[in-house]
């Protein structure tokens, strides 16, 4: 019987792509996509899925053992924007689900698991020029906590039940495909859209606002590597840092003027404004790039292209 994958959270914005793309490398039939409900019909009808509450063990344990399920994605969360608004949601969502998948690969039903912390785990203590992998980490919203949190379980599941649990800290993460899901990063997808359709955008961060950022494309193949990576290879068991480059606001604005002259920003900073300024500016990530040779491919020049002519596809289209 083949062993297969089982991405929760599978129609988010990371967790459809990385469906997508574990299913072009391991056969359409071998990566079951679940998610609360069918939100994204093309990623539903593209192949084996399952309404799945992330929150109820049971439903997990059920669905791994119809489908001998080998290894989890667990991309399932409340982002933190979203989270600030009902926090304790964010707490139940992305507390809950994480225990259920490690509690079921410390019974040996599941073999691998991949959770992605962020960012966002750091705080307004954290040194905010080249974070390094080990530093002060003082959340203040509650998505950065419990991905602290979750970083601090998931090396405690591995140190004393042997859980094979990997992890990255994902920066701002951009795409074309999906919308924005109520990040603090995704002013960095909405501007492009904008750009497109209205040819001006207000920014809810200040212009020299800078966060580490990376292309999707970088994201789906850094996590992918990570889970194909030999196991010891691997030695973060919180959470590994993961960067590519880092950009404000004003930068992004001027890198698409070079595209589309006239353009135009404002920016009208928010409650979203003190989130972002608590994130560090730029993140080391030497020890993902010495342990599993992770490299990024995509500049700021780059995603501004491959954003701009796909947008402008996409809308020509619709």
């Amino acid at each position: 019987m083949n062993y297969r994958i089982l991405v929760i959270g599978a129609c988010g914005q990371i967790g459809s792509e990385l469906t997508y793309k574990l299913r072009s490398v391991n056969g359409m039939d071998n990566v079951i996509a679940a998610d609360i409900k069918e939100s994204n019909i093309e990623l539903v009808n593209s192949g084996p899925f399952e309404v799945l509450d992330a929150k109820n063990f049971n439903q997990i344990k059920r669905c791994v053992k119809a489908y001998n399920i080998d290894t989890v994605y667990l991309m399932a969360a409340m982002l933190s924007a979203k989270g600030e608004q009902f926090p304790k949601k964010a707490w139940d969502l992305n507390m809950t689900s994480l225990f259920n998948v490690l509690d079921l690969a410390k019974e040996k039903l599941i073999n691998k698991v991949f959770w992605p912390s962020s960012i966002g785990a750091f705080g307004p203590t954290t040194p905010k020029n080249n974070t390094p992998q080990h530093a002060i980490m003082e959340p203040n919203t509650v998505y950065g906590i419990t991905k602290q949190v979750g970083e601090r379980w998931c090396e405690y599941y591995n140190k004393n039940y042997g859980v094979d649990v990997r992890s990255v800290r994902y920066p701002g993460i951009i795409s074309w495909k999906t919308l924005p899901g109520g990040g603090t990063t995704d002013y960095a997808i909405d501007i492009f859209h904008k750009a497109i359709t209205d040819k001006k955008y207000e920014c809810y961060i200040a212009e020299d606002t800078e966060l580490p950022m990376m292309f999707m494309e970088d994201a789906i193949n850094a996590t992918i590597n990570l889970m194909n990576a030999a196991n010891d290879s691997i030695t973060i068991r919180s959470s590994y840092n993961l960067a590519a480059i880092s950009f404000t606001p004003k930068q992004i604005a001027e890198s698409i003027k070079l595209q589309i002259p006239e353009f135009s920003i404002t920016y009208n900073p928010d409650f979203r404004q003190q989130i972002a300024a608590s994130w560090p500016k730029s993140i080391d990530d030497s020890k993902a790039r010495i342990d599993w040779n992770w490299s990024h491919d995509f500049d700021l020049e780059d995603i501004t292209k491959e954003m701009l002519m796909q947008l402008n596809n996409m809308y020509s289209l619709s």
